[in-house]
């Protein structure tokens, strides 16, 4: 819940019809009249997306307490007596499978070939694995087998192919966010209303404070806690002078 709403906040989802373009690998084929064709594929910087990539990661892993699997586990089982939102976690499910599982089966994605004529080898890898590969071996961790297996094709068809996959993770789990947030309209879920609206993001990055200062002699023990009162050690700093960290 707080995740996906941590991915619903983030500058990729600000547009959502751009996103949900994204998600489904968009491209343009130029024919040139001579038997050729120009193929154009246009993402977003690498950077944008290693930021959102950084933030569904936690949905992708089963083991972790916010994956999507789980919560949306969590959705079936309290609309089980509700034959229409239990088709809706049904066909969530296998979608997400279908979408992020490298062996589920499925009808789309595509094949990168490669080879080497001088040196005779040849390799090749379908997109799910790229992307995994760019996911877990260049961002979120260093997975040198996934790096060692995807290394030939390069870091671009790497991102290339994890795009799509970031940001229809993205789909999916604001998606799931947005059938929570019915559910819990309708009264079927019971979820503080605190997850709704805590804060997931920093939106200022300026840290302004009005406090009272107080100074001490060089060797005067700190406060035991945030409560402790000051000793007589402490007194109210009065000056005037504008203080500035020393490397400034």
């Amino acid at each position: 819940m707080v995740r996906a709403r941590r991915v619903e906040a983030h500058s990729l989802a600000a547009d959502w019809d751009a996103l949900v373009t994204l998600a489904d690998a968009p491209y343009t084929v130029t024919a040139r009249g001579n038997g050729e064709a120009h193929v154009r594929q246009e993402y977003p910087a690498e950077e944008v997306v290693e930021s959102a990539a950084a933030r569904v990661r936690p949905l992708l892993l089963e083991g972790d307490a916010c994956s999507y699997l789980k919560a949306l586990a969590a959705v079936g089982y309290f609309c089980r007596n509700r034959p229409h939102d239990t088709q809706w976690v049904k066909a969530a499910r296998a979608e997400w499978r279908t979408r992020t599982d490298s062996n589920a089966p499925r009808e789309g994605g595509y094949q990168v070939m490669i080879g080497d004529d001088a040196a005779g080898w040849t390799a090749e890898l379908d997109d799910r694995k790229l992307a995994t590969a760019w996911i877990y071996g260049d961002v979120v961790h260093h997975d040198t087998d996934l790096l060692e297996e995807a290394d030939p094709f390069g870091l671009s068809e790497r991102f290339r192919a994890a795009v799509p996959l970031v940001a229809s993770v993205m789909v999916m789990a604001i998606e799931l966010l947005n059938y929570i947030r019915a559910l819990h309209t309708d009264s079927l879920l019971g979820l503080p209303a605190e997850l709704f609206e805590r804060e997931v993001v920093l939106t200022s990055t300026c840290w302004e404070q009005v406090m009272r200062v107080f100074a001490a002699p060089v060797g005067t023990p700190a406060l035991a806690d945030a409560l402790s009162p000051f000793s007589e050690h402490w007194t109210p700093w009065s000056g005037s002078a504008v203080l500035r960290h020393a490397d400034d």
